[in-house]
């Protein structure tokens, strides 16, 4: 125990790794709280309003809320938590508004510089004013909203492919530096075959397999960033298998299986941990790319790479934070990863 603390202080020590924990801390923050902080608490942050497409952060608009003919029912607060709460109203974008009895008289937004006048009942309507961050999209949607909730994806995505990664490496990596021989040789080609092979490419050959979706995409990934997890493994279990402590355990007839997950791998695990975080950044950086391509994470559903995607043309003409925005918060966050490795690297004092 006192070990472990003492890692946790000169990992806190460490410049690089505190700004990891950090950012890492904040996005686990946010993804948990995204539909309670988020301007747009829709599910999937898809409040479509085309008559606002593609604007500049910083938008102030007014809208008309105009309440729909079908009741929206609240629904209790874990279902928020996870999925949103459906808007009970209609944006209606306007330029100006007066009050005539019961009734409101807006100017209504039709199209750059055109705008029509109306009147709706106060009872069935209201006025509020919105800021856009950082700007809305080609379908009107506000960019902050959907950067928000789309931290989820990446999340998931990491630690999904950890998960699958450190159980498939782990294991494997395990066997063949224990049993060596024939085993060892089946494993080593297994390992040598995948990674001979494209990462994007696998997962394209996988996700044929699995099919195209939100959980696919992750199993896809996670069964790609295993090889390096065994191979580390397998080199730590090499060294270690004739020490004199796993000597003992064997004169004493214990089984393989309690040798190896109970002697052998809690000594081995060091790099493990540097590889886990270093699989994280990439993971994020390969859902990115696949939802960019459009076999990854599939519309209204937000996600950073899909957002690049739907805005990447804005690049070149007016409005490139709205392709920039969800590309720095990928860089920060693969950063933060990236950083919290090198600082578990040097804790740690291993080399992978």
């Amino acid at each position: 125990m006192k070990g472990k603390r003492n890692i946790g202080k000169r990992l806190l020590r460490n410049k690089g790794a505190l700004f990891g924990l950090v950012v890492i801390g904040a996005a686990i923050v946010v993804a948990i709280l995204a539909y309670f902080i988020a301007p747009d608490s829709s599910p999937d942050a898809n409040r479509i309003i085309v008559e606002i497409g593609g604007r500049k952060p910083g938008l102030r608009q007014e809208f008309l809320l105009l309440k729909k003919q079908a009741p929206v029912e609240q629904v209790p607060f874990f279902h928020r938590l996870l999925y949103g709460q459906e808007d009970p109203f209609d944006y209606i974008p306007i330029s100006g508004f007066s009050r005539q009895g019961d009734s409101l008289i807006v100017r209504k937004y039709v199209d750059d510089g055109v705008f029509e006048r109306r009147a709706y009942p106060q009872a069935t309507a209201h006025i509020a004013m919105k800021r856009f961050w950082l700007g809305t999209d080609k379908y009107g949607r506000d960019i902050l909203s959907r950067l928000l909730i789309g931290v989820r994806v990446s999340l998931a995505v990491g630690m999904v492919t950890v998960l699958l990664s450190l159980s498939v490496g782990v294991l494997l990596g395990a066997l063949a530096g224990y049993f060596r021989g024939r085993v060892d040789e089946i494993i080593l080609w297994l390992v040598n075959v995948i990674w001979s092979i494209p990462t994007l490419l696998l997962v394209f050959a996988i996700m044929l397999v699995l099919g195209k979706g939100f959980w696919q995409v992750f199993v896809a990934i996670g069964l790609t960033l295993w090889v390096n997890v065994a191979r580390i493994v397998r080199g730590q279990v090499l060294a270690v298998r004739e020490r004199e402590y796993v000597e003992a355990a064997r004169a004493l007839g214990y089984s393989h299986s309690r040798i190896l997950f109970r002697h052998i791998l809690p000594n081995v695990m060091a790099p493990v941990w540097v590889v886990a975080a270093s699989n994280f950044a990439s993971a994020i950086v390969i859902e990115a790319g696949l939802s960019f391509l459009g076999v990854g994470v599939q519309p209204p559903q937000p996600s950073w790479g899909l957002m690049i995607k739907e805005n990447y043309n804005f690049i070149i003409t007016h409005n490139p934070m709205l392709a920039l925005a969800p590309g720095i918060a990928i860089m920060l966050l693969v950063l933060a990863f990236n950083l919290l490795g090198n600082g578990l690297r040097d804790v740690l004092n291993v080399r992978v």
